[in-house]
């Protein structure tokens, strides 16, 4: 197999794992693998299935990319790692813990797959649940209704997600296996059944006005505030997505931004606002601090969706 290749210069540092580590879903992701430094995946482009592999190179990085969606790929590759991704304009100085955060990691940068659909899947999965059911989900419909991909000799083996067909295929006994509610099966096939509408977010965001793209997700029934920050962020780098909804996240910037161990939605935007526009590098930062408030009570203990 022959490889479409490219190198693509960087200005500045760049962090190749952290900055691509969104797109990963858990360690078992069949899609997505990090081997030996070298950034591996398997996506279904507008123009076919494609595997794009990322290494250092210099002061920039190589890219390798296999498949239909080949040409495709390497044209986004510039976008995934954030090329034109500005941190200029982030003001730091009120806070230590963020200013210490990013100079020890100054190569962080928002990743832009433009693809909808394939970061709306994860998102949707991982909903309200915790992040090991989520995945154990995505790895199942990827080896039960996804397909080989096409890598070239010595790459890790990787599987393409499933395509919309594929996923309005998906029988009710098999989500029930791979342990999805009724609820995330059902906006799931909302999805698919449009996923060509969905993937027009990615040219309505290019002026980088991302408003019309975030309407278009909330369309969807069940695309909720939190999905559709998660996939903007993925699949648009939009860099002021915040997962207002989440579990974990509102207690983590309370946490970091003001030592309060318990915080609610509300007062989580409010301790966000000054960074209005780039409040997801602003979380990404915070995510990467190392710090997480204490913990009360039990473990939780989730409600596992194959055993009803």
């Amino acid at each position: 197999m022959t490889p479409v290749v490219r190198r693509v210069p960087l200005s500045g540092a760049f962090d190749l794992a952290r900055t691509l580590a969104p797109l990963r879903h858990g360690g078992g992701d069949p899609t997505t693998k990090l081997v030996g430094g070298t950034w591996w995946r398997a996506v279904r482009t507008p123009d076919g299935p494609g595997t794009l592999s990322i290494s250092r190179d210099g002061a920039g990085v190589l890219a390798r990319a296999w498949g239909s969606g080949a040409a495709w790929l390497i044209d986004s590759v510039p976008a995934l790692v954030g090329v034109t991704d500005d941190w200029s304009g982030l003001d730091l100085s009120g806070h230590e813990v963020l200013r210490t955060t990013h100079r020890q990691l100054p190569g962080l940068r928002l990743c832009r797959s433009g693809l909808v659909l394939d970061s709306l899947v994860p998102a949707i999965l991982e909903r309200r649940v915790t992040g090991g059911e989520a995945w154990r989900a995505w790895r199942g419909l990827a080896w039960r209704y996804g397909e080989p991909a096409a890598t070239p000799a010595g790459a890790p083996e990787l599987r393409l997600a499933p395509t919309p067909a594929a996923l309005l295929a998906v029988t009710s006994w098999d989500w029930h296996r791979f342990g999805v509610d009724l609820q995330r099966h059902r906006t799931i096939r909302a999805a698919a059944t449009v996923a060509n509408r969905l993937e027009e977010c990615v040219s309505l965001s290019a002026d980088g006005d991302f408003d019309a793209a975030r309407r278009r997700l909330r369309l969807v029934p069940g695309v909720g505030e939190w999905t559709a920050a998660e996939t903007m962020l993925r699949a648009l780098g939009d860099p002021d997505a915040v997962s207002v909804g989440d579990f974990h996240l509102k207690n983590r910037v309370g946490w970091v931004l003001t030592g309060s161990p318990r915080t609610d939605d509300d007062t989580m935007v409010r301790l966000l606002e000054p960074w209005r526009g780039q409040r997801a590098r602003v979380v990404r930062l915070i995510e990467l601090s190392g710090m997480t408030p204490p913990k009360y009570g039990p473990r939780f203990s989730p409600n596992d969706v194959r055993a009803i």
